[in-house]
């Protein structure tokens, strides 16, 4: 089981968990809060990704892991810190879990996908990993 798990957070528009999958891997760059750029920083390789499709679906839709510890966000202004991971797919989720279901779970109503909204990647406990895998009737 991997040392820790976030909520990585993307419009299916812009970025959608598909377009991973058919990428292999790509850079999760261009966030720009610092709570979000500081649980970036706290990725470890190996550690798994719930891929959350925000705005449009607003559903957990499957799982990636980090293959690529925070380095500079090559997008970034020179003069600002901010960081980027790299992601890489592990499995689509059999059935979604959606921000409804979430907020009415009491488990996952705790989580930071719920009660941080705003922030584009936030951390998962076991405890709420465990709750959203049997929700999606998925093993990691």
């Amino acid at each position: 089981m991997p040392r820790a798990c976030f909520v990585i957070k993307s419009e299916p528009t812009v970025y959608s968990f598909d377009q991973l999958v058919d990428d292999g891997r790509t850079v999760w760059d261009g966030i720009r809060n610092f709570e979000a750029r500081n649980n970036l920083r706290a990725m470890k390789k190996g550690d798994l990704c719930l891929f959350y499709h925000s705005n449009v679906g607003k559903e957990i839709v499957g799982i990636a892991r980090v293959a690529r510890t925070a380095y500079p966000d090559p997008k970034a202004p020179k003069d600002e810190d901010w960081s980027a991971v790299d992601v890489e797919p592990v499995k689509k989720l059999k059935k979604p879990v959606t921000l409804a279901q979430a907020k009415a779970h009491p488990v996952l109503s705790k989580m930071g996908l719920v009660k941080r909204s705003r922030i584009s990647v936030t951390p998962v406990s076991a405890d709420e990993l465990a709750a959203v895998l049997a929700l999606a009737q998925t093993k990691p």
